[in-house]
């Protein structure tokens, strides 16, 4: 099944969005995409997923880690996104995120089932947000974003993701992702975490830019945060 799904995946490549996308993703071989856009992926893996009379063969791919190809491990995370029964979902995603090595396949992955789950799912964010991963711990962070910053928001979320301390851009990045969005959603809850400098100079200062590019935020919030940027050898 696994070869099978590798030669439908390259029926569906396309050269030059291969090499476009592998300039956006610069911390892996150009030779790692096949060049598949992300509609034609996902298209794929929801007639994967229907499909009950391959369902045996699903389960065949999906237990084939590590992957060769990127667009493999698109796939697959497009598949978990997908599945409609919980444990199944964290099963597979458990067995999944050790071999997540980017940010696109890490940020597009976004079970559905999720959603109905929250209190199930928080003792896994807790869990990633402390492993040695990268990707395990940005994926964490994601999900507090999606699913923990509305009407299901608790000031102990935000404490959560200051207290991760890393020299990885891409978890920094997606710390000051977290926090520029908390700001547009909780406002009064989040801005004592940049007030107060709880958060490194770098991502202190990119949570501080990226909230004051969102039209989210008002003229007036921008203003307060402008000042307090800070020098990043503090």
């Amino acid at each position: 099944m696994k070869e099978h799904i590798r030669e439908e995946l390259f029926k569906l490549q396309d050269i030059e969005y291969r090499d476009f996308q592998s300039k956006l993703i610069p911390n892996v071989d150009k030779d790692y995409f096949i060049g598949i856009r992300t509609p034609e992926l996902r298209k794929y893996a929801k007639a994967l997923v229907k499909d009950v009379s391959k369902s045996d063969d699903l389960k065949t791919f999906l237990n084939s880690l590590p992957h060769s190809y990127f667009d493999e491990n698109q796939l697959h995370a497009f598949i978990i996104s997908e599945i409609k029964d919980y444990e199944t979902c964290i099963e597979y995603l458990e067995e999944f995120l050790p071999y997540v090595d980017n940010w696109a396949t890490c940020d597009q992955m976004s079970p559905k089932v999720f959603k109905k789950r929250k209190d199930e799912l928080l003792p896994y964010i807790e869990k990633w947000i402390k492993s040695d991963k990268i990707y395990t711990v940005r994926f964490a962070i994601g999900m507090l974003m999606t699913h923990f910053l509305d009407e299901d928001f608790d000031v102990k979320y935000p404490k959560m993701v200051a207290k991760v301390k890393s020299d990885a851009y891409y978890i920094n990045m997606m710390i000051a992702w977290y926090f520029a969005t908390a700001l547009a959603k909780q406002y009064d809850a989040t801005f004592p975490f940049i007030e107060g400098c709880k958060l490194d100079p770098w991502t202190h200062n990119k949570t501080i830019q990226k909230a004051i590019e969102s039209y989210r935020i008002t003229p007036e919030q921008k203003e307060k945060l402008r000042v307090l940027r800070v020098k990043k050898d503090r």
